[in-house]
């Protein structure tokens, strides 16, 4: 053991020997030692000058690499790290994803209160798509079911002008998969802001160009992501590009948007090296934000990166303390995922809740254009901050609900009305969509046991017909007091069957739950699943809902199952 723990010191103490930025990384092909120290590239100087792009290149990392083997036991010569192209060493998979466990079911006259922070991110269904695409079984935790529900379109009525900024509604009909319960439609469509009307933009690119970006769906696709993004910017606009490897840089400061050729002279140069200092490049992007900042306009970072931060400020929370007090400057933060193998999910989501800003993962060149192109207005513009809702259930009509999904978004009852509580924010001509399966009083379907102990004395019949009563609370950008909107949900307004929409919310939802471990779908099975989502599908303009059944069969091939298979069934 000694042996071991000492060969796995020396060759941590390689790895980060090597790891470090080099503009030439010369070697010795005979015997694979003769790598040269190399000089780390030059910080950006207080005149904010560029650093010159031929200095952020490939590092020589393979040597330490090679060497390890040499030197390693079998056991863990087996386990030995791949080889990226242009020498970047990496273990094979490293990815990483919060954990999370399912809204547990809850008995209305116990808790009758459900408070959540709405989230508009879509980053968990472009990565599980590309995982499913590869033949790979995404880890539960990679999925969010609420992710899910809101990458689709559902047509919520948007309001009649930006005074208020969105409009509520809801829609309460028979869940699909037992008659017996209800599902509780909650839409939120934000004001639509055209694109020819946008305030000025103070936008910076800040873009991961460590050595684990140089594969093809890494540094590549981001280059020609954001080179679309570039022919939307106008003169008003301001754009800043900083990256960072072992150390961060200014590749182009602030320029006026329309000087597309300039812009997109500055991304293709990138080239990709090095470790990589995440808080180091967010730092410099700040500044840059704030030297351009626009004071009615929008002011925002982009992020793009494999979210493999390995030195430098390195702990999350750390990280999120940073773009916190940035956030608090008017400054949001977006982040953009991309790649495999080492993608932190984790980290760029949680980065982008706390920036006040979205989180999105590109897999390919068409959720490029649909994030930084069709949703352009909505990824940039934020029309209300710290969203909330709040749900009072009545315990004389529903027995038991169930959120799915907003695990992570969930708030404890009194954080509603405290305006210094963080929560999510809504961008111009966003929907936000959440759903509540709801057991009714009296259905004989309650998944939680009677207690032995409980108030046996007769309920009290209802007489206000409310089964539940919503709450809302939002800022407008500038504010910081909150603005309430409060809404009853009444038992006749209770459909007899669901809408188009929401029985492809449900089929959504319950394909999520599907990949989880299929937990809370009442022995819905692949088929059941496809067969509800092929009959909503609808008008599909940009054909997001074909391709979604396209990778529910994908799902079934990946995961298992049949048409005598079925998805297990909650107790």
């Amino acid at each position: 053991m000694q042996r071991h723990a000492l060969t796995i010191a020396l060759l941590c103490t390689l790895a980060t020997a090597c790891s470090t930025t080099s503009t030439t990384a010369e070697r010795n092909e005979a015997d694979g030692t003769g790598l040269i120290a190399p000089a780390p590239p030059p910080r950006a100087t207080a005149e904010n000058e560029a650093v010159s792009l031929d200095q952020v290149a490939v590092t020589g990392t393979y040597v330490a690499a090679k060497a390890m083997r040499q030197m390693a036991p079998a056991s863990v010569a087996a386990a030995a790290p791949v080889i990226a192209p242009g020498g970047y060493w990496q273990p094979d998979n490293t990815e990483k994803y919060a954990a999370r466990e399912d809204n547990p079911v809850q008995r209305t006259s116990e808790q009758p209160v459900s408070t959540f922070s709405v989230d508009v991110d879509t980053g968990s269904y472009a990565n599980v798509r590309r995982m499913l695409r590869d033949g790979v079984r995404p880890p539960a935790d990679a999925v969010r079911a609420e992710e899910f529900i809101n990458y689709f379109d559902y047509g919520h009525p948007a309001p009649d002008s930006r005074e208020k900024p969105f409009r509520v509604t809801t829609e309460l009909a028979p869940a699909p998969w037992n008659a017996q319960r209800q599902l509780l439609m909650i839409g939120i469509k934000g004001y639509d802001v055209p694109k020819a009307t946008l305030p000025p933009a103070n936008l910076v690119f800040l873009i991961d160009t460590s050595g684990s970006m140089d594969q093809p769906n890494k540094l590549p696709l981001l280059k020609q992501a954001f080179a679309q993004l570039v022919p939307q910017l106008r003169a008003q606009d301001r754009v800043s590009i900083v990256v960072y490897a072992g150390s961060a840089g200014l590749v182009l400061p602030p320029t006026p948007g329309d000087r597309h050729g300039e812009i997109l002279a500055a991304l293709e140069q990138l080239q990709a090296g090095g470790s990589t200092n995440g808080g180091e490049g967010i730092r410099l992007a700040y500044a840059m934000a704030r030297q351009a900042y626009a004071g009615n306009g929008v002011n925002r970072v982009i992020l793009a990166t494999d979210g493999d931060f390995n030195v430098g400020t390195i702990d999350q929370g750390a990280l999120e303390t940073l773009v916190g007090d940035q956030r608090k400057s008017g400054i949001a933060l977006t982040t953009l995922g991309f790649g495999d193998g080492n993608y932190n999910d984790a980290m760029a989501e949680q980065l982008a809740d706390v920036g006040d800003g979205n989180h999105a993962y590109i897999d390919t060149l068409q959720e490029a254009r649909k994030v930084l192109v069709e949703e352009m207005q909505s990824t940039l513009l934020t029309i209300a901050r710290d969203v909330k809702i709040q749900v009072e259930f009545n315990p004389a009509e529903v027995a038991e609900y169930r959120l799915i999904g907003y695990e992570n978004r969930v708030l404890r009852r009194e954080d509603f009305a405290n305006d210094k509580v963080d929560a999510g924010d809504i961008g111009a001509g966003h929907e936000v969509t959440a759903l509540y399966e709801l057991t009714p009083v009296g259905a004989g379907t309650q998944r939680l046991p009677a207690l032995r102990y409980a108030d046996v004395q007769a309920r009290p019949v209802s007489t206000s017909g409310e089964v539940a009563h919503l709450r809302l609370r939002y800022k407008l950008p500038q504010a910081t007091a909150s603005r309430l909107i409060e809404t009853p949900i009444l038992r006749r307004d209770a459909k007899a069957q669901p809408g188009e929409s929401m029985r492809f919310a449900a089929a959504v939802a319950a394909y999520a739950d599907a990949l989880r471990g299929g937990t809370q779908i009442e022995g819905w099975g692949w088929d059941d699943i496809a067969r509800a989502a092929r009959a909503a599908q609808g008008s599909d303009r940009w054909s997001q809902r074909a391709e979604f059944l396209q990778l529910i069969d994908a799902a079934r091939n990946t995961v298992g199952g049949d048409e005598t298979h079925r998805i297990g069934i909650a107790d």
